[in-house]
């Protein structure tokens, strides 16, 4: 159950992610927010590309940039399925992609994996938090939830922000 106190840090959570206006300024603050409060040790977030058909993260603990097929891992199978996935024992599920452990040398023990809907319904990316103390529970899967709406109308208007952004730097032909 959340106490006051956590929705008053919510609260307090969203003034600041407001001040933030494009996505590599409100992403760090977003991960290490659902890390504190979900006791996770990583946190992903992929933005999804309908056209391209891919998912990718813009953030990403301690690696690199993360590409994958709409069709692939648990972040694809999110984002067939539209709903959240918890996964304890990712190596023991077919869904799971070793590869990007094996590239990484992090090494997961559990997975809850969010999608994160648009003011239109459509999902807009996933976030996934991942390895935490005694594994993903369906009240971890609330709270998760909940936290994907409070940042998807943020996330939503950082996109376009950064879109606009890009279509002003290349100039308008």
């Amino acid at each position: 159950m959340i106490s006051s106190t956590s929705y008053s840090a919510l609260a307090e959570f969203g003034q600041s992610l407001l001040k933030r206006s494009t996505l590599s300024e409100g992403l760090p603050m977003i991960s290490e927010y659902a890390k504190k409060v979900s006791g996770a040790k990583r946190c992903s977030i992929f933005i999804y590309n309908p056209k391209l058909q891919m998912l990718w993260t813009t953030l990403a603990d301690g690696v690199q940039k993360i590409i994958v097929h709409q069709d692939d891992g648990i972040v694809g199978h999110t984002l067939k399925e539209g709903k959240p996935i918890l996964v304890n024992n990712p190596y023991e599920d077919g869904r799971f992609l070793q590869s990007i452990d094996n590239k990484t040398g992090f090494v997961t023990e559990n997975i809850a994996s969010i999608p994160i809907f648009d003011s239109n319904r459509k999902i807009i990316g996933i976030f996934q938090l991942l390895n935490k103390l005694g594994g993903f529970s369906q009240e971890d899967a609330k709270f998760m939830i909940f936290f994907a709406h409070y940042i998807s109308g943020y996330l939503e208007l950082a996109m376009l922000f950064d879109d606009e952004a890009t279509l002003l730097s290349k100039g308008i032909e």
